[in-house]
Order: C-alpha cells, then sequence, then structure tokens
C-alpha cells in the first residue's frame, strides 16, 4: 500500500476537534496525529489509494505522498498570492478605471480571456499614469500576504532556491521581491513616456507559458526534477507551472488552477506551504 499524508491546516489554528474529524474519515490503522504549530497538523496513513476527503468547515486538508515531502525549488506569482492585491486593478484607479481593469483581470484569471489581449487592453488604460502615482500605489495598497515572508525566509534558509514569476510588472515586483526575500523576481515591464507610463508593456510578455519555462530552468540550474519544486499561484495563468510542479498549490484561487493543483488552501496562510511539506513553522 501506498504512503500518504493528510496535512490539516488554518491561519485561525487547527482545534483537536478538527483532527478528530478527519481521523475518522482516513483509514484504518493511520498513525498519531503529528501537531507541527497551532496552525498545522499532519496524520500519516497507508491506502491501496489516495482518498477524497471533500471539504471541512474552517480548515483545509490536503491528501499528499508522504514520501519526497520537502522540496528544492518554490516558483510563486505575485498578485493576490504573495500580495493580497492585483497591482494593475490599482494603478488603474489613480485613472478612473478601476471598475473597468478590475473585470478584465477577473475574467483573464478566470480563463475567459486570452492573457497577453487582456493584459495590452488593461496596460492602454494606464496611459500617463505618473512615476510618482506608482510609488504611491505601492506604499499605500500593497500588502503582502499572511505567511509569505515566513515561507520564502524559510526555504531559504533551508537551501532552497526561491523565484517570483508574475504576470505584473518590474516596478512591483522588484520591490517585493526584495521585501520579502526571493532571489530572483521576473515580471514585464511598462514602458514610460518621460516620467509617466506610455500605455505600452515591453515584449516578450510573460505568459503561463513564461511560468511553466522559468519552473523547468530554475530545477535544470538545481539539477534536480519538476518532483522536487513547489509552484503557487490563484489564476487561471499559473496552471502550467502549477501542473507541472511536484506540489502544485492553489491559494484562495480560481476554479481553473484549483483542478489541477495538488494542494488547495482557502482558510490558510501561505506558511501552510511549509506544512505541506513537513517543515515545522
Amino acid at each position: 500500500m501506498a504512503g500518504f499524508v493528510a496535512v490539516l491546516t488554518a491561519a485561525a489554528g487547527v482545534s483537536e476537534a478538527a483532527v478528530g474529524d478527519v481521523l475518522r474519515c482516513l483509514p484504518e490503522g493511520a498513525g498519531a496525529p503529528h501537531r507541527q504549530s497551532a496552525r498545522a497538523v499532519d496524520v500519516a496513513f497507508s491506502s491501496d489509494t489516495r482518498p477524497e476527503l471533500g471539504a471541512f468547515d474552517g480548515f483545509d486538508v490536503n491528501i499528499l505522498p508522504a514520501a519526497g515531502r520537502r522540496k528544492q525549488v518554490l516558483i510563486a506569482d505575485m498578485d493576490s498570492t504573495i500580495i493580497t492585491v492585483e497591482c494593475i486593478d490599482e494603478l488603474a484607479d489613480f485613472v478612473g478605471q478601476k471598475a473597468r481593469v478590475a473585470d478584465i483581470t477577473e475574467r483573464a484569471m478566470r480563463g475567459e480571456l486570452d492573457f497577453e489581449a487582456a493584459l495590452d487592453e488593461r496596460v492602454a488604460m494606464l496611459k500617463g499614469v505618473a512615476e510618482h502615482q506608482i510609488s504611491a500605489c505601492y506604499e499605500q495598497r500593497v500588502r503582502v500576504s499572511d505567511g509569505a515572508q515566513s515561507l520564502v525566509q524559510t526555504m531559504n534558509d533551508q537551501g532552497a532556491m526561491t523565484a517570483l514569476v508574475s504576470g505584473g510588472f518590474t516596478v512591483f515586483t522588484d520591490r517585493i521581491a526584495g521585501r520579502v526575500g526571493f532571489q530572483m523576481s521576473r515580471a514585464n515591464v511598462l514602458e514610460f513616456d518621460g516620467e509617466a507610463l506610455s500605455g505600452t508593456v515591453s515584449r516578450p510578455i510573460v505568459t503561463s507559458d513564461t511560468k511553466l519555462a522559468t519552473l523547468k530552468q530554475l530545477c535544470r540550474d538545481r539539477g534536480v526534477s519538476l518532483a522536487d519544486a513547489v509552484a503557487v499561484g490563484d489564476g487561471a495563468n499559473d496552471a502550467k507551472m502549477v501542473a507541472a510542479a511536484g506540489l502544485g498549490v492553489a491559494y484562495k484561487a480560481k476554479p481553473a488552477l484549483r483542478e489541477v493543483a495538488d494542494a488547495v488552501l482557502d482558510h490558510s496562510d501561505l506558511s501552510a506551504i511549509l506544512a505541506l511539506q513537513g517543515i515545522d513553522s
């Protein structure tokens, strides 16, 4: 029989009652629960097949193979993943286009629109946004998601490679990568006309294919396989890298990403990705 582990996580904490609820759903002979922290518990068990436990109220449960949990590469999306907002939507607010841009963003993240065309359409609406407004947007509106810094810095300390790869913009990823601790970052480059945005973005655009290619290159550079990587995102443009990684995580994600992910986090912060790997935090 194969070995599995049920990983229970919740930002508000995992109660003993929650552990009991999960134990009753696992095959007979499950091991004793191991409490990693107040917010994470795992339970090892053996089974001929990977059981589907469904959703629980107030905490996440993800079933993963017990072997090879710890990863050596982390690749993460930025907007609505490592940070709590979509930067392009917030920039659009400075030119009175937030509602229109946010609608396109939402549809693109659900996979309903071509990402590149949707990006061009939205960036065109940003024409005239000044450099000082971009800085104000970052200072006033961009917030790092709970658990992001712990996740990245712990993986750095464990010797992993950490990369921020975004369909957003370098004017934000460069700042966030340094602030959170990513070893590298990649994103789109907004073009300027003097000190204001021209409404265009440099080519090539960072797409889902770019994210997948970056993941593969990072693994080659480290001399490891895709199975040794963890990828996390929230939208359809993250699906290729999340599906390819040994541990693909959908974080408060759109349905298109949840369908291909190995783990889904709705009630947990990003430090739960450490718990999924069996790393106490």
